[in-house]
């Protein structure tokens, strides 16, 4: 529930795009009756929220102050893997000489058309999310800003609805830092990069996680100058270091300049350029560039909604929520990037349907800590991660292995050229459960489901090494992993009765 805007362009896709998640000439219903459940939000976790109560006969309300589908569909996921997708084009056009495919002359980027795709891509899985769709499965949906007047009843838009459950489902919006300058200089976010029509000849990155990483590369190879600026010493920070570093030299190789463990003074506007002043190793340095991109972190979306006059508890980090996401206030519960540490998608559409069983049924509860999560970061080759890592490993006193599978001795990665990355999975430390992993290659987004299902299901190594991957597939590389550990348990002794057995059967 940001205050973000899609600004028209040249064409009609927003309209489109608008006209389904915020359509201008809505009426809001006139409520009669408790609801069984309010949702406020209407991004990921409020839309299956939604769609789910109302699906099992529940009177629902559904209330966004800004344009449903939140920033996933607005400004977040499905623009940016459709840029994404654009730059990953260009690159492969600039490289297919390396199969053999000769491209004469420069290859040549239309950021119009670019920009274009992206919104046709928002347009076309709008209706997804309409406010039409949620009325015709019964949901009462509201436009406007939502606050809590008690611990059952809530007001938008000068109406006053009254609930027996609600589900605060706000989201977050880009974290902001005190640079000085930065505010009276200008900056773009991810709530306002997507409306760019104009290319940017240069841009600073200021912030190498995932969205930072993601979005400097791709403007990168669409033949924007970038330079990426972070406080950190490398590249997406929270990764697996190995991980990190395969990405990082691939930024690196595209062209990117990076500028990692520094900090930025000051930030101010130069003619038609923005300088930015930062220190490295005690030295003063600058980097003018023509546009510059925040990609900081989220916070969460908490103020006016009047939790404090409720008593819910919240810090600026999100919502306080236990196992089952109550909040404080027993029958009002949260989900999504506005109460949880991953911020990601699919993570809010889980735990929203965690909410409806908790919230709408007597037994049984579902608890948010047994959900096994998976996540991405859509950069080339892709970081996927599940599970434990390492270093939390140490922290919580347990003891692993770890099976590294190199993707440059799998046949299919050394044919299509994607040999840069691993499958590395880790387990208790002498049997095959498993812990956690991590994949990087360039479809590693994909693959992790695997390793994903058998966490779930408390399958092992060991049994994960009996599935059969088809050949020749990436995902080969996991059962690779699997066979690293089936070695493992070649002991001495076993081996021994093993060739004793050989003789004797010769």
């Amino acid at each position: 529930m940001s205050d973000y805007q899609i600004l028209p362009a040249e064409d009609d896709l927003n309209q489109i795009l608008i006209s389904n998640a915020r359509p201008s000439d809505w009426k809001n219903p006139t409520p009669s009756g408790r609801y069984n459940l309010v949702v406020i939000g209407g991004g990921s976790a409020g839309l299956v929220a939604a769609a789910g109560a109302s699906a099992i006969g529940a009177k629902v309300a559904l209330i966004e102050k800004n344009y449903l589908g939140g920033d996933c569909l607005n400004v977040g996921c499905m623009p940016s893997k459709a840029v994404i997708r654009a730059g990953r084009a260009a690159y492969d056009v600039e490289h297919a000489s390396e199969f053999g495919i000769d491209v004469h002359g420069e290859v040549e980027v239309d950021f119009h058309r670019v920009m274009r795709h992206m919104r046709h891509t928002r347009a076309e899985i709008s209706p997804h999310d309409s406010a039409y769709r949620y009325t015709d499965l019964g949901v009462d949906v509201y436009f406007g800003e939502a606050k809590f007047t008690s611990p059952n009843s809530i007001e938008v838009d000068g109406k006053t609805l009254t609930f027996s459950k609600a589900l605060i489902s706000t989201g977050s919006h880009p974290a902001h830092i005190p640079i000085p300058g930065l505010a009276d200089t200008g900056y773009l976010t991810n709530e306002t990069v997507f409306n760019l029509t104009e290319q940017p000849k240069s841009m600073a990155v200021i912030g190498a996680g995932p969205i930072g990483a993601e979005l400097a590369q791709t403007f990168q190879r669409l033949g924007t100058q970038v330079t990426l600026l972070d406080i950190a010493p490398h590249a997406l920070p929270r990764e697996d270091e190995d991980a990190a570093e395969i990405v990082q030299e691939s930024l690196i190789k595209d062209g990117i300049k990076l500028l990692l463990g520094v900090k930025t003074q000051e930030i101010s506007r130069v003619g038609g350029q923005k300088r930015i002043i930062y220190e490295k190793d005690g030295e003063i340095l600058e980097v003018e560039v023509e546009e510059i991109l925040l990609a900081v972190g989220r916070r969460p979306n908490i103020s006016g909604l009047g939790l404090e006059d409720i008593g819910i508890n919240f810090d600026k980090f999100g919502i306080k929520v236990n196992d089952q996401l109550q909040t404080s206030v027993a029958n009002i519960y949260a989900a999504g990037d506005v109460a949880h540490k991953y911020q990601f998608t699919h993570v809010a559409g889980h735990a929203a349907a965690i909410v409806v069983q908790n919230a709408l049924f007597p037994f049984p509860k579902r608890k948010f800590s047994n959900l096994t999560i998976p996540w991405v970061t859509y950069t080339d080759p892709e970081v996927a991660h599940v599970g434990i890592y390492p270093s939390e490993a140490a922290e919580q006193g347990i003891e692993i292995d770890t099976y590294t599978q190199p993707m440059a001795k799998i046949d299919r990665a050394i044919s299509e050229g994607d040999t840069e990355g691993f499958v590395k999975i880790h387990t208790v430390k002498g049997k095959g459960k498993i812990l956690g992993a991590t994949i990087v290659a360039r479809h590693a987004g994909e693959m992790i489901n695997e390793i994903t299902m058998a966490m779930k299901h408390d399958i092992s190594l060991g049994a994960l090494s009996t599935l059969i991957n088809p050949y020749p597939t990436q995902s080969e590389a996991i059962g690779k992993a699997a066979g690293l550990y089936n070695r493992t348990r070649l002991t001495p002794m076993v081996e021994k009765i093993l060739g004793w057995w050989m003789k004797r059967t010769r």
